[in-house]
């Protein structure tokens, strides 16, 4: 089964807001039009500059399983892998943005790793097989995770042309991602995006 970007629709936003930063709004519905929840959204313009890594950026491993899930980091991100659980774990990645190995280690022990090109990048674990997380690594700051409701929404992207990109794993398209141009108005931009069959 082929999942495709079934339809994208245009609706004007009505909130005014001046041409050099404008709303945008993207809703993400799986193939039976639920809410697909999770979906990671990226509004990509040209000539922005990436986004400054900020903090500290952390995936978990706790319950046997990664958290979050899904982590969105920026270019440069130091991400730290610190063990909750009581058993050890060997968490890997095997993805082209960046390979990593961190061997054994036991409870409250951590790794770090710095993730420098953007991508996705899959984590498992060696010990736990059913164990699976992703660090989405970005270079523009307009990305984010959809809600409960599929929605994800900026108040300040530049109007003017740029791609939008959808990924989540279960899209099934190169990458999981769905790719776009859209083009962003003074007064905002809308779009609903239906994963089709």
């Amino acid at each position: 089964m082929i999942h495709r970007l079934a339809s994208l629709a245009l609706a004007p936003i009505a909130i005014a807001a001046p041409a050099a930063a404008a709303p945008v709004a993207i809703t993400v519905n799986g193939p039976t039009g639920a809410p697909l929840a999770g979906a990671v959204v990226t509004i990509e313009v040209p000539g922005r500059a990436a986004p400054t890594p900020r903090g500290s950026y952390m995936v978990e491993q706790r319950d046997i399983q990664f958290q979050p899930r899904v982590l969105i980091v920026p270019v440069g991100a130091a991400v730290g892998f610190p063990n909750r659980d009581k058993v050890r774990h060997h968490v890997y990645s095997f993805s082209k943005p960046k390979k990593f190995d961190i061997r054994l280690h036991g409870r409250e022990e951590a790794r770090t790793v710095v993730l420098d090109k953007p991508g996705v990048v899959a984590l498992g674990c060696n010990i736990h097989d059913a164990m699976s997380g992703f660090v989405f690594v970005t270079a523009t700051p307009f990305a984010a995770q959809a809600n409960a409701a599929g929605r994800v929404t900026w108040s300040d992207v530049p109007a003017g042309q740029a791609v939008m990109r959808v990924w989540h794993p279960s899209i099934r398209a190169p990458g999981n991602t769905l790719s776009r141009p859209v083009a962003v108005g003074a007064a905002g931009y809308a779009t609903m995006v239906t994963i089709g069959r």
